[in-house]
């Protein structure tokens, strides 16, 4: 690690010091009735030409964003108009996709272009021109290695694998400017091995070398990142993909795979976010090195099972050779490189609501617990059908640089929406709840435990302690948990995949929260496993933040459903206490956990590494902890920059220990 960069950009965050803000130019494109791809295109010469050079001579990745805004191409009347007449998806720009990096790299995007658009040559005309700015300050500073390398990418390929990260480095840097976000950089070991395996075997860098240079690319990925919109700071979606299967259905792991991990290890940074595929047949040693990742706080890397993600993707539709590929959005979706315009975060389907409102209105009625799940059926049936008809008529603004990156030929292979299942853990002890004490012991009544609902059982602390802390909970591994569990996810993705959405493509069902484990806990009262009014959901795949379970216990009841049916993904979160992993022997454990949960049956997992105690602590001292990170729903922040709603819902989750 290069110990001036980083601290000049992460702990000094001297780049802050040259930002300048750009001007708005709505109004102007306005009365100009400019088209919205000409407005796209007028904005990113703008913006381009505004970025002022930033590099220290001791760089051999630069470029760094000097301009801290990116101004609408819409007035706001405009954007009122458009809601008239389409559904708007977060901000109406592109997100979630991946480009194909891969193409640049080996031809350049100056032939790229050449079969692009002729707004997508524009852009590249711009890219072409920060650069050779770039490439001339690096000469005037006598950096002419540097400067040679300017000159060459990302205009023409990369011929070695510094110019390769170096390319990379510019394309993320200009798919930002041009106003996308939360865009996946792929499988990145696969398609940049070939150029360090080029490199080493005829001896241009060797491996201490390229370790360095990887660390500068990772530690560039933080320069900008507090200028990145999200739900909250960290919330960028810089994510990418290490190993996985090949077409031919072999494994690979490569010493990029293992670079990047060890590099995260030294450089504890939210950026890059990292996921690694794995299988049954993985070897130890990633599962080790993944750990050893893990103890550090970073709150990744998070696993996803290529035994169960493929599988799942194939009954979807997706043709295997582009399954085999599959990579993950912003935080834990699965997508397709290239060749997909899936938008797999459209809709969230609240699992505790359609609980709470067949409690309210069927449960006095209901005569068994069949009858009961079977009013539940048909509620989640139609508040699907309600998700799914609120979103009709989706409409992106263009992005011609992205869709220059992109294979599209002209229209994507796959345009398929993902709904989130949140608050599956609520729901689920809900039902068992009902099951246990209304229908089976029958020590409550119907009517008793709406009211107590109703009250936010403030007149009931009796009923209270025993939903909430006597009653079996989600990762117990209590058989009628279980069947509850498989139901929801049954009924979930059986009515969901494979329905037809308005751009000719189809929905997926997942196990995702995202923020909606604080929105949507907002919507209902309290709820019949205990849980009281304004408490959140849990975050994703995971029990619930008051169940008092065994990790191993968990592991069994979270891996019993088919997870092939909610493949839009969405992980199960566990929080290890740091002291886990005190020991070489505790490393090799908690991996051996992993392994399992893989080995079992689970489709994604991630683990973060906590102390309740630490968290408080920086809560009341924020200055002492500027660098510390925790997993949030499915990205990595420094814990003091999040909102305190965030912060609480991190501290308030088990810690576990094996």
């Amino acid at each position: 690690m290069n110990k001036k960069l980083f601290d000049h950009y992460i702990i000094e965050k001297k780049q802050k010091n040259r930002r300048i803000e750009a001007e708005e130019v709505c109004g102007l494109y306005s009365s100009l009735n400019l088209s919205e791809e000409e407005r796209m295109i007028r904005r990113f010469e703008y913006l381009m030409s505004l970025e002022e050079l930033y590099f220290l001579d001791e760089e051999q990745i630069p470029f760094v964003r000097t301009v801290s805004n990116t101004p609408e191409i819409y007035t706001p009347e405009e954007w009122e108009e458009r809601k008239k007449k389409h559904y708007i998806h977060e901000s109406g720009y592109r997100s979630n996709l991946c480009p194909d990096y891969e193409k640049v790299l080996r031809y350049g995007l100056l032939k790229v272009a050449e079969s692009g658009s002729e707004s997508f040559k524009r852009m590249v005309h711009s890219i072409l021109e920060l650069t050779g700015k770039y490439e001339q300050e690096a000469r005037r500073h006598g950096l002419h290695e540097l400067a040679d390398m300017l000159k060459q990418v990302p205009a023409s390929p990369a011929r070695t694998f510094h110019e390769a990260l170096l390319c990379l480095r510019i394309l993320n840097f200009a798919i930002w400017v041009e106003g996308n976000y939360q865009i996946s950089l792929g499988r990145f070991d696969q398609y940049l091995y070939p150029y360090l395996e080029k490199d080493l075997n005829e001896n241009i860098l060797n491996e201490q070398e390229a370790y360095e240079l990887l660390s500068e690319f990772f530690l560039s990925l933080n320069k900008d990142n507090d200028i990145y919109p999200g739900v909250q700071p960290g919330d960028n979606g810089q994510s990418l993909m290490l190993g996985g299967k090949t077409k031919d259905g072999s494994y690979l792991f490569n010493k990029i795979s293992r670079m990047s991990l060890e590099v995260c290890e030294e450089l504890k940074l939210i950026d890059p976010k990292i996921n690694i595929r794995v299988d049954r047949d993985t070897p130890e040693e990633v599962y080790l090195l993944g750990t050893r990742l893990t103890k550090v706080g970073l709150g990744f890397p998070q696993y996803s099972n290529d035994d169960v993600v493929i599988p799942g993707l194939l009954k979807l539709g997706y043709d295997y050779e582009d399954a085999v590929e599959y990579v993950v959005a912003a935080c834990w979706e699965f997508i397709i490189p290239k060749v997909a315009d899936d938008v797999v975060n459209i809709a969230a389907l609240s699992f505790p609501k359609t609980i709470d409102t067949c409690l309210h209105r069927d449960l006095v009625d209901c005569n068994s617990y069949e009858e009961f799940l079977d009013c539940v059926r048909k509620q989640l049936e139609e508040d699907i059908d309600g998700h799914r008809m609120s979103v009709n008529g989706l409409r992106f603004v263009c992005a011609p640089l992205l869709e220059g990156l992109m294979d599209w030929k002209g229209k994507a292979k796959y345009v398929n929406y993902g709904m989130h299942g949140v608050g599956l853990s609520t729901a689920v002890d809900s039902l068992t709840a009902i099951q246990i004490h209304i229908y089976e012991k029958k020590d409550i009544g119907k009517e008793e435990l709406i009211k107590a609902v109703d009250e936010d059982f403030k007149n009931d602390p009796v009923m209270l302690h025993l939903l909430r802390h006597e009653t079996e909970k989600l990762g117990s591994n209590d058989e009628r948990s279980n069947r509850n569990l498989q139901f929801l996810i049954d009924r979930f993705g059986t009515y969901l995949n494979n329905k037809p959405n308005d751009q000719g493509g189809i929905w997926r069902a997942g196990t995702g929260s995202a923020m909606y484990y604080l929105w949507y806990a907002d919507e209902i009262g309290a709820s019949a496993d205990g849980r009281r009014k304004k408490e959140p959901f849990a975050a994703n795949y995971s029990v619930s933040l008051f169940a008092d379970v065994k990790p191993f216990s968990l592991l069994k009841a979270m891996t019993s459903p088919d997870l092939t049916q909610v493949i839009n993904g969405g992980p199960l979160t566990l929080e290890f206490h740091s002291s886990v992993f005190a020991s070489d022997d505790a490393i090799r454990s908690v991996a051996a956990y992993v392994r399992q949960f893989i080995l079992q049956g689970g489709h994604q997992l991630q683990l973060n590494t906590v102390n309740a105690d630490t968290l408080r602590d920086a809560q009341k001292h924020p200055e002492n902890y500027p660098l510390l990170i925790v997993r949030i729903w499915g990205w990595s922040a420094y814990f003091v920059e999040l909102d305190k709603a965030y912060q609480n819902h991190v501290i308030m989750r088990q810690e576990y220990r094996i």
